[in-house]
């Protein structure tokens, strides 16, 4: 009998093929992908004008919201009488004061500074009622004169006051009148700024 040649088996049928299949995308540059500073940022002069106007504006605002004195003034005048054997003057310096806030002024505390040019030199104004007692002993100091401006003295809005203040200083006369500057800083009770006046 003759032997039967075994069959290979049939191959599977293929599945079919899909119609058309997608192409992969090929990966994106590193490059490309995160850019550049000089691709992504915009030009220097754009950047840098901009941050110049920032800080025009902030400038701006600051000046304009900067906490200012209620009050304004000046010094009318000032004379300065020598105490013999102290090397010391003593100054009488009127002063005139407008309340052009909103809500009374009240004078807490007073004092007066001399700047020389190469020193300075501080004093709190004198009680007022120890100033006719300084007019006394020295009569020069009352030529200009006015009533003494007190403590705890109150300027309602709108109003305005003058008076005089005694300090003294530890300079002589010629020193004093070489000054570069005096100046009377008014303290109010309940406000932060503090009136500053400046003279010659």
């Amino acid at each position: 009998m003759p032997e039967e040649t075994p069959s290979t088996p049939a191959a599977p049928p293929r599945p079919p093929a899909p119609a058309s299949s997608p192409q992969p995308h090929p990966l994106p540059h590193m490059g490309q992908e995160f850019g550049t500073g000089r691709k992504n940022l915009p030009p220097v002069k754009i950047v840098l004008i901009g941050v110049a106007a920032i800080v025009v504006v902030a400038l701006i605002v600051a000046v304009v919201q900067r906490p200012h004195s209620a009050a304004t003034g000046s010094i009318d005048d000032v004379t300065a009488v020598e105490i013999p054997n102290q090397s010391s003057v003593m100054v009488a310096i009127t002063v005139s004061i407008h309340n052009d806030g909103k809500k009374p002024f009240w004078i807490h505390n007073i004092d007066a500074e001399l700047d020389t040019g190469s020193e300075q030199f501080k004093d709190d104004a004198a009680a007022a009622v120890d100033v006719d007692r300084y007019f006394q002993a020295f009569p020069a100091l009352k030529q200009h004169a006015l009533a003494p401006l007190k403590r705890d003295a109150m300027l309602e809005p709108g109003s305005q006051t003058s008076g005089t203040i005694v300090v003294s200083f530890p300079v002589l006369p010629d020193a004093f009148a070489k000054r570069k500057s005096v100046k009377v800083t008014i303290h109010p009770y309940d406000q932060p700024v503090p009136l500053v006046l400046t003279k010659q």
